[in-house]
């Protein structure tokens, strides 16, 4: 493939249609295509430095958006399509998307735009602002990719006294007829919903994680080797690195990766799905997120590959159900709350933090082994696993009290699966708990010895600090955070049926120890200040 898309076909005149797409949307069966006429209609498509700049995004993340977006042009062109597109090193290129689209607008004069609906609320009032400032009508289209509609959810959510995931995946479970069984498929298969208790086990401390085959990696071409070069030049205060980059960016290489993990790691997912240990980034993990969330991957082929694993006999129900439930769930019950609680969700902040973001977010520059392994890894490839994100990165920013929108900043800016449909209830709703309970019941919070235990004390063995310890020199900061999480929020906690225990085990402390914790966290809030 050439190092840049082909040069851009003339559009028709008079133009119908300009068709917009978006650099999350990489989709050919896009709704935004419906209807497309080439003798009428243009695509546009622009790279943007505000889109890398409004959160100071990591190279990893910036490449794989413009190589994608490139590759998917090539695509177009190869059809025969009229596209207007800008390149980001293009001299003319104003940096926003709103001065962008006008600028294509007033050059082609369409008689209407077209779009999917963005995955970013941001996106989708610069978007309506530019349309009617140039007074060009803006066709909004439902994004067919998920399961659901916004709608969909807001019926599901209508009358409810509280919105929970589990009621909402069985839901769409018995609509799409995904993993039912019965003579009327009424039935969950295996005669239960969640097997979530069987999808919980660490490593064994001396042998460590079982073999298991490295993930498909994809060399960059032309296209993307042009990318890297871009990006390094261009955005090199930018935190990341990009040696190692590899993920899938077209169509066909994702269609691979999903035949890879299925072929290989799903069988093992569910058991080891939370398991962490030192430098073993993908372990069972499916790297998938990102080839979604582009819409290079549908969801629904990627649900109907795994149940069709476990149906074959090769993947034990447990697994493919606990990968199923991330897609099925999860996914789409976080656009859901994004869509329904925007754009007041985005400053939600109920546990009243206000703690600067460390600066060693940014370097991995810390003491904490476990922290350092999962910042290191996530700037290096700009990517972790779930539990990384939510029980090590997620968990120390809870407890150490950090402002939520300064984490969840954090959080869009450096992976490269970040949309922000998906990542600012996953950081302000669950893992920040930041929004009181609207997406999870409990705000997800643990001692040291959490990761201890899913790490079979790998972590902690080669750590200067002590889980089990929550005061002194060698106190690890996790328990002594979670320590004072639950003196500074111990009323909303006892009233939580889902936490009461764990307030509980505050009455074995002592007044004295009290003021040492207190004093002990208010140290390690300051260090980082």
């Amino acid at each position: 493939m050439n190092a840049t898309p082909p040069p851009a076909r003339p559009a028709p005149q008079p133009l119908r249609h300009l068709v917009l797409v978006l650099g999350d949307q990489l989709d050919a069966q896009s709704s935004a295509f419906d209807g497309f006429d080439p003798a009428q209609d243009a695509v546009w498509m622009a790279e943007v430095a505000e889109e890398s700049t409004h959160v100071w995004s990591s190279q990893p993340r910036i490449a794989l958006f413009l190589s994608a977006m490139r590759h998917f042009a090539a695509e177009l062109l190869a059809r025969g399509w009229s596209l207007h597109y800008t390149r980001l090193d293009d001299e003319a290129n104003t940096g926003t998307l709103a001065a962008e689209l006008a600028r294509a607008v007033r050059a082609l004069r369409p008689q209407a735009l077209i779009v999917a609906a963005p995955g970013d609320w941001r996106v989708l009032q610069a978007l309506r602002g530019a349309a009617k400032a140039l007074g060009v009508p803006l066709e909004l289209r439902d994004d067919r990719h998920f399961f659901a509609t916004v709608r969909d959810f807001a019926a599901h959510a209508q009358g409810r006294k509280s919105l929970r995931m589990e009621y909402f995946y069985r839901e769409m479970r018995r609509r799409h007829r995904v993993l039912m069984d019965g003579s009327n498929g009424e039935q969950p298969a295996g005669g239960q919903w969640n097997f979530d208790a069987d999808n919980r086990e660490a490593f064994d401390k001396r042998s460590g994680p079982p073999p298991v085959p490295a993930p498909l990696r994809f060399a960059p071409d032309a296209v993307t080797q042009d990318v890297l070069a871009l990006v390094r030049q261009r955005f090199a205060a930018h935190p990341g690195a990009l040696d190692d980059f590899d993920w899938p960016l077209t169509r066909a290489q994702a269609l691979a990766a999903l035949d890879d993990f299925i072929d290989h790691r799903l069988a093992d997912f569910g058991r080891w799905q939370d398991a962490l240990w030192p430098a073993r980034p993908w372990l069972w993990h499916s790297r998938l997120s990102a080839a979604l969330n582009l819409k290079l991957l549908n969801p629904r082929e990627v649900v109907a590959a795994a149940e069709a694993a476990w149906r074959a006999g090769r993947v034990p129900l447990a697994s493919a159900e606990g990968f199923i439930r991330q897609i099925l769930g999860w996914r789409e019950y976080v656009r859901g709350i994004y869509w329904t609680q925007m754009p007041g969700y985005a400053d939600a902040n109920a546990l009243d933090a206000h703690s600067p973001l460390p600066a060693f977010f940014w370097s991995g520059d810390t003491d904490m082994a476990c922290l350092r392994d999962a910042l290191t890894q996530t700037l290096r490839l700009g990517y972790a696993h779930h539990i990384q994100r939510l029980m090590v990165i997620g968990l120390y920013a809870l407890l150490l009290g950090v402002q939520p929108k300064q984490i969840s900043d954090w959080f869009l800016a450096v992976y490269v699966d970040a949309v922000e449909w998906v990542e600012l209830p996953n950081v302000v709703g669950m893992s920040q708990f930041a929004d009181g309970g609207l997406m999870a019941s409990k705000p997800y919070i643990a001692s040291g010895k959490y990761i201890e235990r899913m790490s079979a004390g790998r972590f902690c063995a080669g750590c200067r600090f002590d889980p089990a310890q929550r005061t002194g020199a060698r106190a690890c900061p996790y328990t002594t955070l979670y320590w004072d999480f639950l003196l500074r929020h111990e009323a909303r906690l006892a009233a939580n049926p889902r936490t009461v225990m764990q307030v509980k085990n505050l009455a074995r402390v002592g007044e004295a120890e009290r003021r040492i914790i207190v004093a002990q966290a208010r140290t390690l809030r300051e260090v980082v200040a």
